[in-house]
Parts: structure tokens; sequence; C-alpha cells
């Protein structure tokens, strides 16, 4: 099992949309709004701010780039600031743990956020494999899925790839795994549905019966 974060397993809307605003606003930009900044959830950071604003010029994006790291992690290191597991998100990973699924993360957020996340959420023992952005290439490129199976001793058949956007379903097919995309995050339905996603879910009720599913049969489908 492979799974997204933002907007998978983590409602972090609010840090992401906050930082973004603060870091246009250091620049003298009006921000983009949520709509826009929704569609780059999932890639690099750095590839989705030079998405949000294409005329920026190296030592601009370089800056807006730093601004909403150092905004995002001072966001965090605040007591009463938490981006929330969503409802489900918590007893499905516990489950999987104790049924003995091999589960891995695959993250557009830096090795710092992946860090973060492992802690703040007490994923220690969740997670047997962690692949990131700052890893090498970012999504919807494959390479984060298949170091995530290299690692794990698991071949594409019995893989799951769960995200919440069309950039996580579309590293999915490119690494031929089975893609399973969930309708509570980042991209709307109609998004996924063009990503071409094996299985959409819509609950993690639902998403837990696919992942059983596939483990009795090796499809999700």
């Amino acid at each position: 099992m492979v799974f997204d974060v933002d907007g998978t397993l983590v409602d972090s809307r609010r840090s992401i949309q906050a930082s973004s605003d603060a870091a246009f606003r250091h620049l003298g930009r009006t921000p983009p709004p949520y709509d826009a900044v929704r569609q780059t959830i999932g890639l690099s950071l750095a590839e989705g701010l030079a998405q949000l604003a294409p005329d920026l010029t190296a030592g601009e994006l370089t800056e807006l780039l730093a601004f909403y790291r150092t905004y995002f992690s001072e966001l965090h290191q605040d007591p009463g600031w938490r981006d929330p597991l969503y409802d489900g998100a918590a007893g499905l990973l516990e489950t999987l743990k104790a049924d003995g699924w091999k589960i891995a993360m695959a993250t557009g957020q830096s090795r710092r956020g992946v860090e973060r996340a492992l802690r703040v959420h007490a994923w220690a023992d969740i997670f047997d494999s962690t692949h990131c952005a700052d890893d090498g290439p970012g999504k919807p490129h494959p390479s984060m899925l298949l170091e995530a199976m290299r690692a794990l001793g698991a071949d594409p058949a019995r893989t799951v790839m769960v995200g919440d956007t069309a950039h996580d379903i579309r590293m999915a097919r490119a690494a031929q795994v089975t893609s399973v995309g969930v309708t509570w995050g980042f991209h709307t339905r109609d998004e996924i549905e063009a990503a071409q996603a094996d299985v959409i879910c819509e609950s993690f009720d639902a998403l837990q019966a696919v992942i059983e599913t596939h483990g009795r049969t090796g499809s999700a489908g």
C-alpha cells in the first residue's frame, strides 16, 4: 500500500492556502485563489509555485519558495496549529498495519515535511518507507512510487496507490500499479476520473473495502 498525504490522509488545506497567501504577498503579488492552488497540490512545491506564477524570475521564485517554507514551518511550530487527519484515516492505517500490509508514503512534501508528519501523527511505526519530492523527480513521474516498491519488495500487481489528485493517478499509471482516487481532497471527482483512476472512493469505508478486495485477489476492480 502506498499513500499520498495531503488531501488523502491529512486535511492541510488551511496551512497550504495560508502559506501561499503569505508568500505571494511577501513578493507584493496578489495571492492566487484556492482553486488555482489546489490544482498544484501533489507536485513538488517548487513546481507548484512556478505553475501558479509562471512569469516569476528565477530569483523571485527562489525567494517565494523560501518564504513559503519558512512561513509553513513557523505555522506548525505553534502548538495551537495542527493539520488534522481526515476522519477514518487513523483507523484505516492501524487496521492495515495490524493485517500485515506493508505501507509506504509517496508525497510531494519535502523530507522535512515528512519527518514532521511522522512525528505529529505518530506514524513512525505505521510507515515502512517514505518517499518525497526531495528524493528525485516529483509526481506524476513514477520515480518515488518505483522506489517505494523497491524498498518494500513489492511488485506492481500487488501494489495500490491511494491519492486525491490527478498527479497521484498519473504516477500510479506510469508505474503500472492499481490507482485508487479519493474524493475528499484537493481534486474533484471529474479531475480524478479524467486521469483514469482504476477505482474512485468517496469514503474511508469504501477505501478499506477496495483494499481488502485487492488483498484477496490482487485486483481492486
